[in-house]
């Protein structure tokens, strides 16, 4: 079955030292408040691609709200800012170049994207890719590891 076709609901993390108070996530719910999260997350630490979390709604007609990872999928989400002098051509180039490790992009608003690398992918090498992008002024990344 496509994604397209699947039940998604909107969850959500509340958010601490970000721009944002929340983020919502499209998530395929499995019941006994377990959600599969289905995008990247663009603001939050610690949360991935086909993570599965609990989510619990404080009222019937609220958005579920995470309060933990159940099981984490293996995937590892970096953010990258690129700058505004930067192409949108250049910037997809660079990203797409980024698929031989087995790392897809989001984009949030045209700077900021997520690239997921999957559980596959080398990891090391799209962080490296990445730093040498940095050190170049190319753009800004970070990981999406929770802080302790």
């Amino acid at each position: 079955m496509a994604i397209a076709e699947e039940q998604m609901v909107k969850v959500f993390v509340e958010l601490h030292d970000a721009l944002y108070e929340t983020e919502s996530f499209w998530a395929k719910p499995f019941g006994s408040d377990l959600y599969e999260l289905r995008n990247s997350p663009w603001y939050a630490f610690g949360l991935h691609f086909y993570d599965v979390v609990r989510a619990v709604r404080s009222k019937p007609d609220e958005k579920a709200r995470i309060i933990e990872v159940v099981r984490p999928s293996g995937h590892k989400t970096l953010r990258v800012v690129f700058p505004l002098e930067l192409s949108e051509a250049d910037r997809l180039e660079m990203l797409r170049s980024l698929h031989q490790w087995r790392a897809f992009h989001e984009n949030c608003d045209g700077r900021l994207y997520a690239v997921d690398v999957e559980p596959e992918g080398d990891y090391k090498a799209v962080c490296d890719q990445l730093w040498a992008w940095e050190q170049a002024g190319r753009l800004f990344y970070e990981t999406g590891i929770t802080r302790e």
